[in-house]
Order: structure tokens, then sequence, then C-alpha cells
């Protein structure tokens, strides 16, 4: 591999990041403009908007299948973390919930344990062990600020997990663009039952944020698909992670908020075991939680 690939590989991926953090920021908008289900859903719809002419130009053959259990799983999975993250994002500093989101690694190895039966390797224990202490720094129990909101925000990690070790099963028969397509698929389809009940038409400004998640959503996973094609997820998957740091950014330059004392400590030491653990994971993400 040459040095110019992971340089070019690290960028896309870095571009992704930032383009996922300004979604994140344009749901904190949003969210205060409408219900989180509204917000789910357009994020989720209007990435389907995105990827539908590729489904018409391909045709049913590239969307034939034969893994619908898996579709399902990943795309209820996917749906319910981004349900819960978008609703952390609304309730909490920005960094805060992205990083608690970005620990999802931590439980990777837990349900492939449960669900592909593989043990838990002795050499992750450290790195696991690390970032559950991050967790707890940047969760601080005992302060009052172990809130429930920031229990949901661990939550869209553990389910992100879910999400992911289905993706592992399903490329091992699937090609990526057709998981991508079944979970905007799937995840606009279940947004879009709790609108009946929680529907709240926009202002001009919501519109506008609501329309951003979905087009820099877009935007972040192609760059991620770009970085992928130029280096393998073990090499360039830590990368991700510059992420929290487009948050942080945001968030002061947004909100006029900067992480306290707990955070950096904490959100380093998930960063550090995170990046660790995705480095046993070579499989790419296809369609981010």
């Amino acid at each position: 591999m040459h040095a110019s690939d992971i340089r070019r590989a690290a960028l896309f991926m870095a571009a992704s990041a930032l383009a996922f953090a300004a979604m994140s920021a344009a749901v904190k908008a949003a969210s205060r403009d409408v219900p989180n289900a509204v917000v789910v859903f357009f994020r989720n719809a209007v990435a389907l908007v995105v990827l539908l002419p590729w489904a018409l130009r391909q045709g049913p053959r590239a969307l034939a299948t034969r893994q619908w259990g898996g579709h399902l799983v990943r795309g209820l999975a996917g749906l319910a973390a981004m349900s819960c993250f978008f609703y952390a994002i609304g309730r909490m500093r920005l960094s805060d919930a992205v990083v608690l989101n970005q620990s999802f690694p931590l439980f990777l190895p837990f349900w492939e344990r449960a669900w592909l039966k593989e043990p838990v390797p002795a050499r992750v224990w450290p790195s696991l062990l690390t970032g559950f202490a991050g967790v707890l720094l940047v969760l601080k129990p005992g302060s009052g600020v172990f809130a429930p909101v920031a229990l949901l925000g661990l939550l869209s990690a553990v389910l992100a997990a879910v999400a992911q070790v289905g993706i592992r099963r399903l490329t091992q028969t699937e090609p990526i663009a057709r998981i991508v397509f079944y979970f905007a698929a799937i995840a606009t389809a279940g947004a879009a039952v709790p609108l009946w009940w929680a529907w709240r038409t926009p202002s001009p400004a919501g519109w506008l944020a609501l329309t951003l998640t979905g087009i820099l959503a877009t935007i972040g996973q192609f760059a991620l698909t770009r970085a992928y094609s130029h280096a393998p997820a073990a090499v360039v998957g830590p990368f991700v992670y510059t992420g929290v740091v487009f948050a942080a950014l945001f968030d002061w330059i947004f909100w006029r908020t900067w992480p306290d004392a707990f955070f950096v400590p904490g959100a380093a030491l998930i960063v550090l075991a995170g990046a660790a653990l995705l480095r046993g994971h070579p499989e790419p993400e296809a369609g981010a939680a």
C-alpha cells in the first residue's frame, strides 16, 4: 500500500467525520423545532431519495436478495441506534453525545460472542477496560449528570454495535450498495410509523436543518466509501474519531459550550480503545447509524 493511498484515505475519512459531525449539529438544530421522530424520518428519507436513482438505474437484479432477515435486523437496529443518538444530541452537549455513540467498538466483541459465537480474545480486554473507564468519565456517575439521556446516548452505541455485526454477516453475501439501500428503505419505513402521532410542521429554519441532515449524512457516507476504497478499514478506521474534535468545535461555534474537565480524559480513553478495537475489525461500515 502506497503512502499516498493512506493519506488520501485518511483525508476522505476525516471529511466523512466532518460531514457526520455537521449532520449531528443539524440534528441538534432541528430537534429544537420538531420532535425526534420527525428528525429521524427526514434523515433517512432524504438518504433514500438520493439512493433511488441508483436503484432505478441498476434495476431489480441489483436489489434481489435472500437475506431479508439480515437486512431487517440490521435496519431496525440501526434505526433504533439512530433514534437514541438523535434524542441524546437534542438534549446533551454535541461532543458528549457523539463520543458516547462512537464508543460502539467496545460492544462489538460481546455481540460477536452472542451472535456469531466468536470468543472474546484475551488481547482485547485491556482496550475494553480502557474504553469503559473513558465511558464512566464521560457519564460522570455520582455528579448528577448520570442522567437517562446520557444512558440513551450509550444505548445508541450498544445498538450500533448490533447493526455493525449484522453488516458483517451481510457482507459475506451482499454488496455494500445493496446493504446501504435496504438500510435506508427499512429505516425510512420504520421511522414513518411514529409520524402518525408525532408530526409537527417545521418552521422554514427547521426544514433547512432537516434537509441538511440527510444531505450531510449522504456526503459522509460517500466520503466513507471512498476512504475504504483507498485503504483497509483496519488502517483508516480510527480516523473516524476526528469527528469528536469536530463536534466539540461545533459546540463552541454554535452553542458557545466547551467540554468539561471529565470529557477530555474520558474521550481520550474511548478514542484510544476504539481505535485499537477497530484495527481488529476490517469490515467497512455500511451506512453509519
